[in-house]
């Protein structure tokens, strides 16, 4: 039998900075229009150009720009030239994280800068993400992302896992915790599990609420190894483990109410940390419904002294191709600034939860 393992750390790497804008829409705001101040931004902060980026690499969507290569000219938002040392993933920026994070271990570079943006507000993202499902079987139908979800999440409730109160409770959360969020388009202090069960169903059982707030926006992160790291912040989140696995692309050869894929990665990342579920301080989720959250949440094992989605989560705002690595930005931004030790964040790709990274941060 095989054991899996994750990668082996050569080097210690950290989230050193982050920079992160999400809105309802940006009308009339190009990619490099949006990137240009956040790159800025996290690079600022940390006081480097990019002269003195050693790695670049973006997370993006050619199906949300509508032209093949759109991530060439979103480059200029970089500098004036291309980086000598260039990458892309068609994918959420967490997963550019992962390259840049490799890279780094490979020794050739100190520092990293990782960037993802996305605008889903000019067409429709619930039928573009239909293209993302199996070519032959599914894909034809132009089933939209909700309906799917929506399979996934009366599943759930009829496997008695989960009852349709707690997915209401889990949304509530997310929209009281996003209060004095700015990169949050959903919140309220008000809400109540009463309001949200009086939500006229979009695709049953999965109400307005249950449902991702939809966003246009970025985000940029600076990573940075070893001794390098300290001289750029006083309190780096350290990335102590990361891993990221892929479950069965044909949703009916799976089980819908697991992510196997999810709870391996956890474990492994968990496990390279040197550290327990348990003893985490909060996690971040991306979790485009509140049933694929309350999936995630048995998956890692998170028990109640986790505060989960302390920024609202994807359910607040979620940027097609950045949320992911915005989980990363705000769980590293809160062991930078103090107000946690350890971290998890969590990013997802493809139809209901197929594929699953998990970054493990921590303090000195």
């Amino acid at each position: 039998m095989t054991t899996l393992t994750a990668v082996t750390v050569v080097r210690e790497v950290a989230v050193v900075s982050s920079a992160v804008h999400q809105v309802e829409a940006l009308t009339f705001t190009t990619d490099v229009q949006l990137m240009v101040p956040l790159i800025n931004e996290a690079r600022g902060a940390v006081g480097l150009t990019q002269a003195d980026i050693g790695f670049t690499c973006s997370g993006s969507s050619d199906f949300l720009a509508g032209q093949g290569f759109s991530f060439v000219q979103t480059l200029d938002a970089v500098g004036a030239f291309p980086p000598i040392s260039e990458s892309h993933v068609e994918m959420d920026g967490a997963f550019a994280l992962y390259e840049a994070w490799v890279k780094l271990q490979i020794g050739e570079v100190d520092t990293a800068l990782v960037f993802s943006y996305g605008k889903s507000s000019p067409g429709s993202l619930r039928d573009v993400l239909a293209l993302q499902l199996d070519p032959y079987f599914l894909a034809p139908l132009w089933p939209p992302a909700d309906a799917v979800a929506a399979l996934q999440a009366r599943l759930l409730l009829e496997s008695g896992l989960v009852g349709a109160e707690e997915l209401a409770e889990i949304a509530v959360r997310s929209q009281r915790n996003a209060v004095g969020n700015p990169n949050a388009v959903r919140s309220s202090s008000e809400v109540t599990v009463a309001d949200v069960m009086a939500e006229a169903p979009v695709a049953d059982p999965l109400r307005p609420s249950d449902l991702a707030a939809e966003s246009d926006g970025g985000c940029a992160v600076v990573l940075a190894a070893g001794d390098r790291a300290r001289e750029l912040c006083s309190r780096p989140a350290w990335i102590r483990g990361i891993d990221h696995r892929i479950d069965a692309h044909a949703l009916g050869t799976r089980n819908l109410t697991r992510a196997p894929s999810a709870e391996l990665a956890t474990s492994v990342a968990v496990a390279a940390a040197g550290l327990t579920i348990d003893s985490l301080d909060l996690a971040e989720l991306h979790s485009p419904t509140t049933s694929q959250e309350a999936i995630l949440v048995r998956e890692f094992g998170l028990g109640g002294s986790t505060e989960v989605n302390p920024s609202g989560g994807a359910l607040a705002a979620n940027t097609m191709m950045a949320a992911g690595l915005v989980r990363i930005a705000e769980a590293a931004d809160r062991i930078i600034n103090g107000r946690a030790d350890r971290a998890l964040a969590h990013a997802t790709s493809g139809p209901c939860l197929q594929q699953n990274l998990v970054c493990v941060m921590a303090g000195e």
